[in-house]
């Protein structure tokens, strides 16, 4: 059956979206691994409705095995009338990450004008979070118990014992779910978006796609360009780089970041007195990882867990005085606590973040090739870690599972533009680390009637994330189409003040969105 088939297959009657009170659902139980993912079930939300619909396992046999996605909604305040602008459908990226917190993060966060207009619409893609089944791999507590081996082999022995970490997981996710895998895809994604439209007995939808969530927009838009009102990319992937290419240059960029970071830390010594340059800070931090690796901080965090904490950094500059202050506070007075808190808040591995993880993998190794001799992998990190030391190699090995993944990766799908399709708004910060500016640039040129409207900084997202200047945009667009002007630019946000982590509280602004989808 071909791509049309497919499509029309789908658009045969089915089973509409039946709202109802969110919160209500058991303990999830993974049958596979036989433990608890969900201890209790999520309070309900004010304002918030839940529902779960079926889609097609395979598309190519629409009436075949069906999987669950699991939806949420904030209903537009205005009556189904000329000024309800229907569905604004959203994803957070990853892939792997939830939408239903995004859904209200976004209804929130949108002026009360506009979100009043749109039912916004939340999801977690197949595989993820309440969506059933969830994908787990291993049992998360041995697998991810701290200190990791250091992902910066020191030596063959010490490669080695990281490889065979990765092929475990990949074994582990072959052994589990070798029905659900072959159909782990960015396509598939996209078709099961289009379902969700359907069930909402919609004959179009709005978008706003976060990070990987640009690419499932893009995919989406190429699949069904007439079936899209409104399409915002909001930090976008490379779609030329899918996905080994666009991780190497995550690599460079992350590290220039850190560089960012760095050189920050050291304009602020005063406060951190950690050097008075980016070179004085730059030996500090890795003296400060050598040394967690033979003396692990409060017997956590070495120097994989530090790696995965200031890796956030790289997301946000909102974190940044954490940061800074608990390195500090390590190295001038041997207090470890402010690590170990850290680890605990954005690194440490639960049941949750493991299913991200499994998804993440699922969908990254299927949707392409990857290199299966492991020298060519060797080969380009030894090279490209010379110059980028930072993110080179731990990302490496977060990935590394596809190298023995036990379903082959495809060819990705090559998106392009289509006279169906309604302008598009981007959004991008120049030094963004995760998805790179260049990657942004490329997207763009596939897409002629786009327009970017590019942000100063680094901060990945930049929308609805405290930026008056970009949401201004982004409001004008979601209201009546309009699109900024040829060479629109924003300032970035203001850089961190040293003493910002004393505020107190839970995370608001950059650092709330970069939990939703970094």
């Amino acid at each position: 059956m071909g791509a049309d088939q497919v499509a029309v297959a789908r658009s045969m009657p089915g089973d509409r979206v039946v709202w109802g009170p969110c919160g209500e659902s058991p303990p999830l139980v993974d049958q596979a691994l036989g433990q608890v993912v969900q201890q209790e079930p999520e309070p309900a939300s004010p304002g918030v409705e839940c529902a779960t619909i079926s889609v097609p396992l395979d598309y190519h046999q629409p009436w075949g095995q069906s999987i669950k996605l699991a939806l949420n909604r904030i209903k537009g305040k205005v009556s189904r009338d000329a000024n309800h602008l229907g569905t604004l459908l959203v994803n957070p990226g990853g892939p792997g990450a939830s939408g239903r917190d995004l859904a209200e993060y976004v209804a929130a966060a949108l002026p009360d004008k506009l979100a009043g207009r749109f039912d916004v619409v939340g999801f977690d893609p197949r595989g993820v979070g309440a969506s059933e089944p969830a994908l787990h791999c291993v049992d998360t507590a041995r697998y991810f118990a701290p200190p990791r081996p250091d992902a910066v082999p020191h030596g063959a022995a010490a490669e080695q014992r990281l490889l065979s970490r990765a092929k475990e997981y990949a074994d582990d996710c072959g052994d589990l779910w070798a029905w659900m895998l072959p159909y782990m895809t960015t396509e598939n994604a996209a078709r099961d978006m289009d379902s969700i439209r359907e069930a909402l007995g919609e004959p179009q939808i709005s978008y706003l796609g976060y990070s990987y969530g640009t690419y499932l927009g893009a995919v989406y838009a190429t699949l069904f360009p007439g079936r899209l009102k409104r399409l915002v990319l909001d930090s976008t992937v490379d779609p030329h780089g899918v996905w080994y290419d666009d991780n190497l240059s995550q690599d460079r960029a992350f590290d220039q970041r850190h560089r960012d970071f760095l050189a920050w830390t050291a304009k602020n010594n005063r406060v951190y007195k950690l050097g008075r340059s980016r070179k004085q800070t730059s030996f500090a931090w890795y003296s400060m990882r050598s040394r967690l690796a033979t003396r692990p901080a409060g017997g956590v965090v070495g120097p994989s867990e530090l790696d995965d904490i200031f890796t956030v950094g790289g997301y946000t500059d909102t974190i940044w005085p954490q940061l800074a202050q608990a390195w500090s506070s390590y190295v001038r007075k041997g207090d470890v606590q402010g690590l170990v808190n850290l680890y605990n808040r954005q690194a440490k591995q639960d049941a949750e973040e493991e299913n991200t993880y499994a998804v993440y993998l699922s969908v990254q190794c299927r949707d392409a090739a990857w290199p299966r001799d492991w020298s060519t992998w060797h080969a380009d990190m030894t090279r490209l870690n010379r110059s980028a030391p930072f993110m080179t190699w731990p990302n490496a090995w977060y990935n590394a599972p596809c190298a023995f993944w036990s379903v082959r990766g495809g060819a990705p799908m090559r998106v392009h533009s289509s006279p169906e399709l309604p302008p598009i708004l981007m959004l991008q910060s120049q030094r963004d680390a995760a998805t790179p500016y260049s990657g942004a640039l490329a997207m763009r040129s596939l897409f002629p009637g786009a327009r970017m409207v590019v942000s100063g900084g680094g901060n990945h997202g930049v929308s609805l994330a405290g930026n008056t200047c970009v949401d201004r945009y982004l409001a004008a667009y979601l209201n009546d189409a309009t699109l900024p002007p040829e060479g629109a630019s924003c300032p970035g946000l203001p850089a961190p003040r040293p003493t910002q982590h004393l505020a107190g509280g839970g995370p608001t602004g950059h650092e709330r969105l970069t939990e939703l989808i970094g």
